[in-house]
């Protein structure tokens, strides 16, 4: 599973990726997280408001930090796949 965190690096693009980290090593689920800070490549994924999140190249969500509960439930399907 790949997960990617598009951001600048602002406060909410940092907690979106903490959170997640967390929130896979809670659930014993192997992933790579990317971090993907360069406007380009964020634009490139179609994110025009950060943070956004993509899981296994499906954009989930832009413009906010997803609630735990939500995240959690991305994280398990596509772990299920």
């Amino acid at each position: 599973m790949q997960i990617k965190v598009l951001g600048t690096g602002c406060a909410k693009c940092q907690k979106l990726y903490e959170v997640t980290k967390r929130l896979l090593e809670a659930e014993g689920v192997e992933a790579e997280v990317v971090k993907v800070e360069k406007l380009e490549e964020i634009m490139d994924h179609g994110v025009m408001m950060t943070p956004g999140l993509m899981i296994d190249g499906e954009l989930k969500s832009t413009g906010a930090v997803p609630r735990e509960k939500q995240l959690l439930e991305w994280i398990r399907a596509a772990a299920h796949r």
